[in-house]
């Protein structure tokens, strides 16, 4: 019989149905859903096609959900998205997703969910935006300030204080998740009941139109703005070691938690539009803050500001939650170094990939140039969204002995129909914005030499220690 007590320490099943809810809702509700509707109506001309963008990307969102659902209930291990490329495409693919989500993709959205918290705090703190310490570097038109900002350290603190958090135990991150998620729900609740009970808006305001910019593919444009509202669904995934009952919590929490999005922002854009005028609209970049103040005046703008707060401290601690069981499920696999899957031996949490995680979002935070990586972050998500999805497809013919207690709704057309979708709105990012989506390539293509390295170096370790045996 083995001994418990000298046994290595293993993940806890911690994240029972309304954390698990709450992680897909918490995660995806951010900053979005405060910001992107006035960029989406430059794009659009009119709040009723923006209504129709949202819907389209919310159903888009579910349908992604759904196959992640069948795909969570099948392989319910840590790692989530990792695990479902390795097992559709082989180690080869896993590596490269992961090694995506840890040195760009995931690390940057970490890092700019972050320094979104900072600038909602400089609301009430407002000299946090002034500069600590600046360099220059070349000269004449190749001159190039460096500036470090209350707004960078204190996005690179929150990040470890959240961090610590998550090292303290997926049941006290998960109770977090679950009450910060009801609590940016309940505000954006009374956004939307005072806005419709108190605003004294028209609903006429929905039948007007603004001028769009000539010569861009506004739909698509505006569906971008709305998925990266919509972002962060597929974070269930990635702790599915950890779910209470995955089997059944883990599809039920997907399409759940993705329909209460979907309601919430499409009132929260009627209350807007219902109170504001698409001129009034488009001339404000935070459209819930000018909203509530007509209907709650000077206390309005406090109002939505804490609410901010809120929605994105939920959204960061999902974040750091999620993405840090990627580079653990790898190094568990072999694939990263060894010390990544170190389990805490009393908070049973995966620590070692917590704060390495949490070391390179902070870099990006301190160096600002998270907003550059925000556009190749997403890019680069939402190419391995389509891969995944794909590999469903895959995984129904090559491995039907799986016991698939969820069944994607609506295959194979749904995903299909996701693929597609995802294929159109990366090629026409390539298109609108190449040099971005070009670098943002470059940088998962780097992934392909470092498979290859560390191949080689696992070979060369496994060599040695048949010599020494």
């Amino acid at each position: 019989m083995p001994d418990s007590q000298n046994a290595a320490p293993q993940l806890t099943r911690g994240l029972g149905p309304y954390a698990t809810t709450a992680v897909v809702a918490g995660t995806v509700i951010g900053t979005g859903i405060f910001l992107v509707p006035s960029q989406m109506l430059a794009h659009t001309g009119s709040p009723l096609k923006v209504m129709g963008v949202w819907v389209f990307a919310g159903v888009l969102s579910l349908f992604g959900a759904l196959g992640y659902a069948e795909l969570g209930g099948m392989l319910p291990q840590a790692g989530g998205e990792y695990v479902y490329l390795r097992e559709a495409y082989g180690p080869g693919m896993g590596f490269l997703y992961g090694w995506t989500q840890f040195v760009v993709a995931k690390a940057a959205s970490i890092a700019t969910i972050a320094t979104g918290f900072l600038l909602y705090t400089s609301y009430f703190f407002p000299s946090l935006g002034q500069t600590l310490w600046q360099i220059s570097f070349g000269q004449g038109q190749q001159l190039r300030t460096f500036k470090l900002t209350g707004l960078q350290v204190g996005a690179a603190v929150i990040i470890l204080l959240i961090s610590g958090l998550n090292v303290l135990g997926v049941r006290r991150s998960g109770a977090v998740q679950t009450a910060f998620t009801v609590a940016k729900i309940s505000v954006l609740g009374v956004l939307i009941v005072a806005g419709l009970a108190l605003g004294h808006g028209s609903f006429a305001h929905f039948r007007m139109t603004v001028p769009v910019a000539a010569g861009t593919s506004g739909f698509l444009l505006a569906t971008v703005s709305a998925l990266w509202a919509y972002d962060g669904w597929n974070n269930l995934s990635m702790v599915a070691a950890e779910v209470e009952n995955p089997q059944r919590n883990m599809p039920r929490a997907l399409i759940i938690g993705s329909l209460i999005v979907l309601g919430i922002y499409l009132l929260a854009n009627v209350s807007y539009f219902y109170v504001l005028t698409p001129s009034e609209a488009l001339a404000t970049s935070t459209i819930a803050t000018t909203a509530a103040r007509r209907f709650l005046g000077a206390g309005g703008g406090t109002l939505v500001a804490v609410g901010a707060l809120v929605s994105i401290f939920a959204a960061l601690n999902g974040s750091v939650l999620s993405g840090s069981r990627i580079p653990y499920a790898q190094a568990r696999d072999g694939l990263f170094p060894q010390g990544l899957a170190r389990i805490h031996p009393r908070f049973h949490t995966p620590v070692a990939a917590i704060m390495a995680q949490a070391a390179v979002a902070g870099i990006f935070a301190l160096t600002g140039a998270y907003e550059a990586l925000y556009t190749k972050a997403i890019y680069s998500e939402w190419i391995f969204y389509a891969l995944v999805t794909a590999g469903i497809l895959i995984l129904r013919r090559r491995r039907p002995d799986l016991a698939r207690p969820y069944r994607t709704w609506g295959y194979p057309v749904v995903p299909l129909l996701f693929v597609t979708v995802a294929v159109l709105i990366l090629g026409d990012t390539l298109v609108q914005r190449p040099g971005d989506a070009l670098l943002c390539l470059g940088l998962i293509a780097t992934g392909i030499p470092a498979y290859f390295l560390w191949k080689a170096w696992r070979a060369r370790a496994g060599a040695g220690r048949d010599r020494q045996i």
